[in-house]
């Protein structure tokens, strides 16, 4: 029988209907595949995953394909979003036979859990150069019985190449140099034509944006920054860009950014919020904060709960020939929609036509930035102004209508790494597009992770779900700091402190150093027990690079040595691997930019003790440190004695200036400021530390 109808994942719940005898990922499934001496069918996917739906349709709601699949096989069924440590193992274990990965994946495993075949979407009969899945069952099957001996060949070749694989640590010097490296080798893949890395499909690589806006800051070299501004631009004008409602979706299948993978996820959207953040303040580009006001409102209006936390996911698709019908527009769908004037200048805006861009739907036009408002001003005779108010009219009218539509299903799952990915970008755009809403459901949202951990700090990836995963840990321990910098409760960094305390303690390697992605020796079925280490960015970042920038904020946070000696620890087990990763390792490589390059510590002294009402000036002052653009930026709010106790020495020097009332300095190694005492010298005073080439 299938067994996914109590299951808690939403993919696993799409699947409970069909006629495959599915399991769960669990004992009992390995349990039934040894008793039974079955071949186990494994299937990674994920509730927004388009070709996950079609073999749904095409094959595993078959009753002719499960009548052979149930007797021949044990069928596990893993949602990759659920199980992201099971996911790992398997997809490398997939790309050493096949050279690549994705989902859905498909490995045949023993009933010891070792794969022994397997590779990504099948079709039922042979097409698009791949062997149908009829005939891939009945040879593996045939394999599995017949030749056993062969199959124990390939496990064990296939395990002596997986275990370094999953070792992604390499241990080397912590210099500038790597970061000198990284940044040529990042550079190296730039479309200078399209903005963006690589050709295509192409993926937003927001760490990689982050780190070489830094390097333009500390540098001063334009090509950084030219990078960036062409890869924000090209993103935004895409339709990877959602043109209304905003937010991202998830890559782009041409070099133009032109049409996307319909699905919109949490991680990429919090990452790309930030790097537009960063953009906005650091370059003042009015259009980068417009488009992360956009992600904002995209999140606000699907992924949020008004108790705090946010869902994973929106789907692509709505049914199983549709591919991204609810986003994409037919010439006659929008004439409808708008009148005369409106659909003349949207039409010249966003291309849209009678020829469109969707293979299944040629007609079907995705919404993108074709051309200039001034251009389209110029080719339908109207003014910039009356043609932008059109424009306006026309994205609202659109919406309206694309909101009567059915829509794709929205994952209301909250993950822990995800839910504090989104509450620490949340943070941040609440400072800099003073959007009290972003911050108060951040600060929401954590305080709600934090009351469902229980009495320890230890995160599960879901409420009641798997714990032990690295990711959660630190991305809540970066959040948490985050949290700590907008209130200057110190409650914040106390849990950071303690959740960082654990993770070194639960999965630190002792012997190579680095930290597995898994509680250390933390069993499970299948390759769960394999030891993995990864500091690629993939897509979300890096574990071991985020443990070594929360480590470093924290080295910043206070004089206690120990953060400081984890963080050098941690980046040389791990720093070999920075610069060869180039646009992979970007997180590590900003983790190794905190390390060797000096913090600004912007603080704001005297005026908001806790339980006293904020004086007029320092409140101001705190707001505008929070806004302010440094690519090794630690704010700090001082109200009371213990939190002069936490500052560092060359901070905790200046604060006598504070007794007569507020105060803001900025603290840049053992250099600090003059005291700014009134908003005007405090801008001053950040503008001339902004200057890029400082570094």
């Amino acid at each position: 029988m299938n067994r996914l109808s109590t299951a808690a994942s939403a993919y696993l719940q799409s699947a409970a209907h069909q006629p495959i005898h599915w399991f769960p990922w669990s004992a009992e499934a390995f349990a039934r595949a040894k008793a039974a001496d079955l071949p186990i069918l494994l299937d990674i996917g994920a509730v927004w995953c388009h070709w996950c739906h079609v073999m749904y349709g095409e094959s595993y709601e078959d009753p002719a394909l499960a009548a052979y699949l149930n007797p021949h096989f044990v069928c596990i069924k893993v949602d990759r979003d659920e199980r992201p440590d099971v996911d790992t193992r398997y997809q490398r274990a997939v790309q050493a036979i096949t050279g690549q990965g994705g989902w859905p994946l498909t490995a045949f495993l023993t009933p010891d859990g070792e794969v022994f075949y397997g590779g990504t979407y099948f079709p039922p009969d042979g097409k698009f150069g791949r062997p149908g899945l009829r005939s891939v069952l009945e040879r593996v099957a045939d394999l599995y019985r017949t030749q056993r001996d062969k199959v124990g060949a390939q496990v064990t070749a296939l395990k002596n190449a997986l275990a370094p694989s999953l070792d992604e640590t390499a241990s080397g010097p912590i210099s500038a140099e790597l970061l000198d490296r990284g940044a040529d080798a990042i550079a190296r893949l730039f479309d200078v034509r399209h903005g963006g890395f690589g050709s295509q499909p192409k993926f937003p690589h927001p760490a990689a944006l982050r780190f070489l806006l830094a390097r333009w800051h500390d540098t001063g070299e334009e090509w950084a920054r030219e990078i960036v501004i062409k890869t924000l631009n090209g993103m935004a004008d895409g339709g990877f860009h959602d043109q209304l409602a905003g937010g991202f979706h998830r890559y782009s299948v041409d070099a133009r950014w032109c049409v996307p993978h319909f699905e919109k996820m949490a991680y990429d959207n919090s990452e790309l919020l930030r790097a537009y953040l960063d953009g906005s303040t650091a370059l003042g580009i009015a259009r980068f904060a417009d488009v992360a006001q956009g992600v904002v409102r995209w999140i606000r209006e699907v992924l949020a709960d008004p108790a705090g936390g946010y869902g994973a996911s929106q789907d692509a698709d709505v049914g199983l020939h549709d591919d991204g019908d609810y986003f994409t527009w037919t010439l006659e769908e929008a004439s409808a929609a708008l009148d005369g004037d409106e659909l003349a200048v949207a039409a010249a805006y966003y291309d849209i036509g009678t020829a469109g861009e969707m293979h299944h739907h040629p007609g079907k036009n995705v919404l993108f930035v074709a051309t200039t408002l001034e251009a389209v001003a110029r080719q339908t005779g109207r003014s910039i102004d009356e043609a932008g108010e059109l424009l306006e009219r026309a994205k609202q009218k659109l919406l309206a209508v694309r909101l009567t539509r059915t829509a794709p299903f929205i994952d209301r799952t909250r993950y822990a790494s995800w839910n504090a990915m989104l509450a620490g970008a949340l943070l941040q755009a609440g400072a800099v597009l003073d959007d009290e809403w972003a911050t108060s459901h951040a600060l929401l949202t954590l305080g709600r992770l934090r009351a469902e951990q229980g009495a320890t700090d230890a995160i599960a990836h879901t409420a009641g779900g798997v714990s032990g995963l690295l990711e959660d840990q630190v991305m809540v321990a970066a959040a948490a700091l985050d949290a700590f910098e907008v209130t200057g409760d110190g409650g914040w960094r106390q849990w950071a402190e303690g959740i960082m305390l654990r993770v070194w303690r639960d999965y630190l390697d002792p012997a190579g150093g680095g930290l597995f992605d898994r509680v250390r020796e933390m069993a499970g079925e299948g390759m769960l027990p394999m030891p993995a280490k990864s500091v690629q960015d993939t897509p979300t970042p890096s574990g071991n690079g985020i443990a070594a920038i929360t480590l470093a904020r924290l080295a910043e946070m206070s004089d206690d040595p120990r953060w400081s000696e984890r963080r050098d620890q941690l980046l040389a087990s791990t720093a070999g691997s920075a610069s060869e990763l180039g646009l992979y390792g970007a997180t590590l490589l900003l983790a190794v930019d905190w390390a060797v390059n000096p913090a600004a510590h912007l603080v704001v002294a005297g005026g908001l003790a806790a339980g006293q009402a904020a004086s007029e000036t320092a409140l101001p002052l705190h707001r505008i440190a929070l806004r302010t653009y440094l690519p090794r930026r630690v704010v700090q709010r001082v109200g009371s004695a213990s939190d002069v106790a936490a500052l560092p020495v060359a901070v905790k020097g200046m604060l006598a200036a504070a007794a007569d009332g507020p105060r803001a300095f900025v603290c840049v190694g053992a250099t600090c400021s003059a005291p700014a005492v009134s908003i005007a010298d405090w801008r001053t005073t950040l503008q001339a530390i902004q200057q890029p080439g400082r570094g």
